[in-house]
């Protein structure tokens, strides 16, 4: 049988959250608790009578006000409900036994908090049912109970140009505004505004354009700026000189910034698109645009907007390029590609007439048909089809959101965990760029994340995100590798509970939960938030500093799951953090913080704890094992701090740590790091503390699979080293063979352990071996099969480099070594004499660049024939005699670090081969090389 369609109210998920908290308080049976537990059974039946009418109330808000208002009645009920049992919860977990037998949960603490706090727990409980008992007049009905259960669509990766459909006469046109040598004549540039309305496609156009071929060809410079909410004249001139000049740019002086901008312009045709503009002055725009009017003649603004108000202020309303429509032909190639639908199917001339039937309801919006598609993909089964094309949904009206009918019936079938999620990105501003990993640690924070047996919350977290980029409502960023944008849809669900800035001057509302700032100075928020006393979520967005009284948030707003300060300046973080009982995440990265109370290890419910670049912090809370809830503890970047807490081993669940600095003590030794199964990259630094190799084996380091990065650092103590000993504790760190990267810094053994270049390491990409100054012999690292990028530097006692680099000793010295390495570099190899390539073997065959430089011995030879070689940089090498490589695709230098380098600077002695051996050689670069044996006849032509 066909999983149904559709997943459930938006407050189905919280209350099947809420029931499974009490049902854990309710085991206890203990006598002194029956006071509480009644109170609790009231608010559990409750919870399970207001459960079965949650989807029927969930269509009717749309039409029947009373039932909206009722909802967000009972939204609030239920944050008051999940703050009281978290508090039950919490109390119970933190509480000193009263005595072996008895659990914590009956402590005697909790008995006095029950006791003095039923009034409190009464009043909670009769708020929920005073809202839930006016359900009855609303005339709810009872569903039957939805399947929970997500489907799940597959996600694709495709390009930009293989979703478009029916938009070729579309481009060509605006490729033709943008070609043709036209301006106004007052002006260099023209503007193109291409208006409609959202979700009809305009971006996706435009960044289609703006690739085209042709168009790349006839500009000099071009720049895309993503306008949307942020069009602070001083934001979009810095982001344009950005991207012409990547050089950091900390000006804020407006005039200084046009005067630079002007200055990069003159002698140029530029092409600038800004993309999602939404309001701003004419005046503003004209005042921005001045420094364009020194660019050469042909050059071109590309701007998209929704709005044609914004269009008509940069030209008349018949100038206009109104993006229209798709022909419902066009809008069912695109269905039937992102539903997958298949022509073999023997329902296929059914389903084709249903989904045609959906199509014409998306009324000609891609983003609505690409959507509705997603959600019936590899979806055979007539029903869910039907389902969606009879949805009451669609006979909604229109409201000032101009959210669509078909954006909404594709968010009214998500899954409701999936719909609280997606509701929850609303504190985004729109067009923010987020990262994964980030959004999915504030899900798990605010209780979004529900458990799942043998599978942990950040992998539960993944499996949501990417449901959610499957349907569209994440897309990967066009401006950045790795991070997501997303459509505005959540801000028309979010309601009171969600409160973004401070632009419209607002005051936040008393039913608000969750408040981010952007661009708002955080000093104006304790008059606009004097009402949101139980705010769960502060989130700041702004990559901006800011000053902030950590006092008042504190204080004001006890029930905080989230709290992120980063970048905040002149920041102290008081005692009064460790009343926060519920917290569990907080950013203070980037801060100036020194230290922190030791008050912040009674966050009992703390997860995640970021810290990463906070230069000035010296030590962590002596009692961090006390956060026995942790899960991430960034502290990457926080230079001055010199060793770890003790006992960190007592964190069973933490997953992401980082950076572990070993203590001199065995409580903060590396034998800690045995429990912890550490994910992600990960650094040991200060290995010189280790005493013995059976210290370095209880760290376990070959268990811990989920290390994808591993740094291994030591640092010279300037005393006697035992090198058999520093080997043996290398050996005993031997990492799981999942790894993908690593870096040895510092090491201070005279050879490596063999698992170093065992192929069995097949996944191992990257390896970094630097500063390893007793280092005598390489290992045989021409065995690792995936070994794309190599660095070896400040090896000083190594002098010759022989086959064991190539080979191990269980290998002849044939067939093929270094299969995979395409960048290789050696530099301050002061002692490095000899690199000796053995003639019967096929080394570096893929090898794209090779960098030598300050190796002041070195007298040759290189590889004689390196035949994917692109880079050369040769330099500081005095002693250096030697021939080039045959290297067929040595092209050009590019001082920058393009392919097609060839660089050879400060070599006393270099041999050149004939022409013949570098036939694609174009420039050639040679100096300060006194001795230079001989110069074949080059023959360059111009």
């Amino acid at each position: 049988m066909a999983a149904k369609l559709y997943g459930g109210a938006y407050l189905s998920s919280f209350v099947d959250a809420l029931l499974e908290k009490l049902t854990s308080l309710l085991q206890d049976d203990d006598s002194s608790l029956v006071e509480r537990n009644n109170l609790l059974e009231r608010l559990e039946k409750s919870l399970r009578d207001v459960g079965a009418v949650l989807d029927d109330a969930e269509q009717k808000q749309f039409t029947v006000k009373k039932v909206k208002d009722w909802l967000v009645d009972l939204q609030d009920a239920l944050y008051f409900a999940d703050d009281l049992l978290d508090q039950l919860s919490t109390e119970a977990a933190t509480a000193t036994p009263r005595d072996p037998g008895i659990s914590a949960s009956c402590s005697s603490l909790v008995d006095s908090y029950i006791e003095d706090s039923v009034g409190c727990i009464e009043k909670v409980v009769g708020k929920v049912e005073s809202v839930v008992a006016r359900k009855n007049y609303l005339r709810l009905k009872e569903s039957a109970e939805v399947d929970m259960s997500s489907w799940r669509t597959p996600s694709t990766s495709l390009a930009v140009s293989s979703d478009i459909h029916g938009r070729d006469k579309d481009k060509e046109e605006i490729i033709k505004l943008l070609l043709t040598d036209t301006c106004h004549a007052q002006s260099p540039f023209t503007v193109i505004p291409i208006w409609g309305m959202g979700g009809i496609g305009k971006t996706t156009l435009a960044q289609l354009v703006y690739s085209d071929a042709k168009v790349v060809e006839n500009f000099d410079t071009r720049v895309w700026v993503c306008v949307a909410e942020n069009s602070d004249p001083l934001y979009v001139i810095k982001t344009i000189i950005g991207a012409i000049d990547p050089s950091p740019c900390s000006m804020d002086n407006f005039d200084v910034l046009q005067t630079m901008l002007k200055d990069k312009l003159i002698g140029k045709t530029f092409l600038l698109v800004l993309d999602d503009v939404w309001h701003g002055g004419r005046d503003t725009w004209e005042n921005l645009l001045k420094p364009f009017r020194y660019a050469n003649n042909g050059s071109k603004i590309l701007l998209t907007t929704h709005s044609e108000k914004v269009a008509s202020m940069f030209l008349a309303t018949s100038q206009h390029y109104q993006l229209g429509l798709l022909s419902d032909e066009d809008c069912w190639s695109v269905f039937s590609k992102h539903s997958s639908i298949s022509t073999n199917l023997e329902k296929y001339a059914t389903l084709e007439s249903i989904g045609r039937n959906i199509v014409e309801k998306c009324k000609g919006l891609p983003l609505a048909v690409k959507t509705l598609g997603g959600l019936l993909r590899y979806k055979s089964d007539v029903g869910d089809w039907k389902k969606i094309l009879e949805s009451e949904i669609w006979e909604f009206p229109e409201d000032e959101s101009e959210i669509v009918p078909a954006l909404r019936v594709s968010y009214h079938y998500l899954p409701s965990h999936l719909k609280r999620c997606f509701v929850y990105c609303s504190l985004f501003p729109e067009d923010y760029q987020f990262d994964k990993d980030e959004l999915i640690l504030l899900w798990m924070a605010e209780d979004l994340v529900q458990p799942m047996e043998n599978n942990t919350l950040e992998n539960i977290g993944s499996i949501y995100f990417d449901e959610l980029v499957a349907r569209s409502f994440f897309q990967s960023s066009s401006a950045f590798a790795g991070l997501f944008v997303m459509h505005d849809l959540a801000t028309f669900f979010a309601g009171k509970f969600f409160f973004r800035g401070f632009g419209n001057q607002r005051m936040v509302d008393s039913k608000t939960r969750h408040l981010s700032c952007n661009r708002d100075p955080i000093s104006r928020f304790p008059e606009a938030c004097d009402r949101a006393i139980h705010m769960r979520t502060f989130l700041c967005v702004d990559d901006k500093a800011n000053e902030i009284k950590s006092d008042f948030w504190l204080k004001q707003f006890r029930c905080l799951r989230v709290l992120a300060f980063q970048k905040c300046k002149n920041l102290l973080m008081p005692d009064s953090i460790g009343e926060l009982i519920y917290l569990r995440y907080l950013n203070l990265s980037w801060t100036p913080i020194v230290t922190l109370p030791e008050s912040l290890c009674k966050l009992y419910n703390l997860q995640t704890l970021k810290l990463s670049n906070c230069y000035y912090l010296e030590k962590l809370p002596s009692r961090m094992h006390d956060l026995v809830n942790l899960r991430h503890l960034d502290i990457g970047g926080t230079r001055s701090l010199k060793e770890m807490p003790k006992g960190m081993s007592k964190l069973k669940h933490l997953n992401l740590l980082g950076k572990y600095i070993v203590g001199e003590h065995e409580e903060n030794g590396i034998r800690e790091l045995g429990p912890i199964d550490v994910h992600g990259s990960f650094c040991i630094s200060h290995l010189e503390n280790v005493n013995n190799s059976s210290e370095a084996l209880e760290a376990k380091m070959g268990n811990k699979k989920h290390i994808d990065i591993l740094e291994l650092d030591w640092f010279s103590d300037g005393d006697t080293v035992d090198v058999e000993n520093e080997r043996d504790i290398l050996k005993e760190l031997r990492p799981h063979k999942n790894l993908k990267e690593l870096s040895i810094d510092g090491y201070r053994g005279e050879i490596f352990p063999d698992w170093l270049g065992l192929s069995s390491y097949s996944n191992i990409t990257k390896l970094k071996m630097h500063g390893c100054e007793n280092c005598r012999e390489l290992p045989s690292l021409g065995q690792l099969p995936s070994l794309q990028h190599l660095e070896i530097s400040l090896l000083d006692e190594l002098e010759r480099i022989g086959e064991e680099f190539y080979k191990n000793g269980e290998s002849c010295l044939e067939g093929t070594s270094f299969g995979s390495l395409e960048y290789l570099e050696f530099y301050d190899m002061n002692g490095w004499r000899e690199w000796h390539i053995p003639d019967n073997l096929d080394v570096f065959p893929k090898l794209k660049t090779l960098i030598i430089r300050d190796c002041p011995v070195l007298i040759g030879d290189l590889p004689a024939c390196l035949p994917a070689l692109e880079l050369l940089f040769i330099r500081e090498c005095e002693e250096l005699a030697c021939r080039f490589p045959i290297a067929p695709k040595l092209q050009r230098i590019h001082v920058n670090g393009a392919t097609g380098i060839q660089v050879v600077y400060k070599c006393d002695s270099v041999t050149l081969l004939p022409l013949g051996a570098l036939p694609n050689l174009k420039t050639l670069t040679i100096s300060e090389c006194p001795r230079l044996v001989s110069l074949p006849a080059l023959g360059f032509k111009n």
